[in-house]
Formats: C-alpha cells, sequence, structure tokens
C-alpha cells in the first residue's frame, strides 16, 4: 500500500473497479449484468480476510467497522453501476 500514491479507501475502489470491469469483458463478453459482482464480493471478502488477520496480530482484536467499510468501499461502484444498467438509467 506504501507504494501507491492513493489512500487505501482509492485502493479498494480501484480493484473493486478493475475486478468488475475485468469480469464484464471476460466473462460475460461485454455486458453487464449483476453475475460480474459476484468476483468483486470474493475479491473483497478475501482482502477483509486478510487485513482482519492483520487487525489481529497488529491490534490483538478485530476491527469489524473498518472491514465493512473496505468491502462497501471495493463494491460500491460497481454495484451502483450494475444498479444503473438493471434499471436502464445507462446502457
Amino acid at each position: 500500500m506504501n507504494a501507491l500514491p492513493l489512500s487505501k479507501d482509492a485502493v479498494h475502489i480501484c480493484i473493486g473497479m478493475l475486478v468488475f470491469l475485468c469480469a464484464v469483458v471476460v466473462w460475460k463478453k461485454g455486458y453487464i449484468q449483476p453475475v460480474c459482482l459476484l468476483p468483486v464480493i470474493v475479491i473483497a471478502f478475501g482482502m477483509e480476510a486478510f487485513d482482519l488477520l492483520d487487525d489481529w496480530h497488529s491490534f490483538g482484536y478485530l476491527r469489524w467497522g473498518a472491514s465493512i467499510h473496505d468491502i462497501a468501499n471495493t463494491s460500491l461502484w460497481p454495484l451502483v453501476i450494475v444498479t444503473l444498467v438493471k434499471f436502464r438509467a445507462i446502457k
């Protein structure tokens, strides 16, 4: 994280969008579908598993609030895009 000139929240957002765009391009051949959220959710929870483990070793307890915040940051924009496409607000 220290090598990137971005905040931790921005990194989560970028990773979520990158995984989502890869899923759209590769998995569904360019069509945005709700199923394209699955890899984003899997990656978000996977990253948080490592963060929780690090919290346990660093602080001696789990920071659930921070983990929920990170999962929301990772998943928010892909979820917004899928929702807008689903309700035909964007194509």
